[in-house]
């Protein structure tokens, strides 16, 4: 996994994998044993930290799934990527932009902005 769109389509499937079995075996494939991952809402250290990061997003939005916003680039160790998270067929009203370090070709570490996400009442 070394080129922009294989390192975002790995971080994709991670956050839309539903179940603890496959989330696993994902993390275990795509991610380094240390990797972190932080964003204005969240921030996760390991495996089973980010593993229940991902439940907890899939608890908070059933029925939601993480696409591509564009295409990702980066340069070096860093991809840059832009996704969208919204029910299968719908208007997606959740927007968001991460930067991922790489490290021997897995996820180290992500840095993750909301870019557009509904106003809480």
């Amino acid at each position: 996994m070394t080129s922009p769109i294989e390192v975002a389509t790995a971080y994709i499937d991670t956050w839309n994998c539903p179940e603890t079995a496959g989330l696993d075996s994902l993390l275990e494939r795509h991610w380094t044993p240390d990797a972190s991952y932080v964003d204005p809402l969240m921030r996760a250290n390991g495996y089973p930290e980010i593993g229940r990061l991902v439940a907890a997003v899939h608890q908070r939005f059933p029925g939601f799934s993480f696409k591509l916003l564009g295409r990702p680039n980066g340069f070096g160790e860093f991809v840059r990527l832009s996704w969208t998270l919204g029910p299968e067929g719908g208007q997606a009203p959740i927007e968001g932009s991460d930067i991922v370090e790489v490290q021997d070709g897995r996820i180290r570490r992500v840095v993750g902005f909301i870019d557009r996400a509904p106003q809480a009442n």
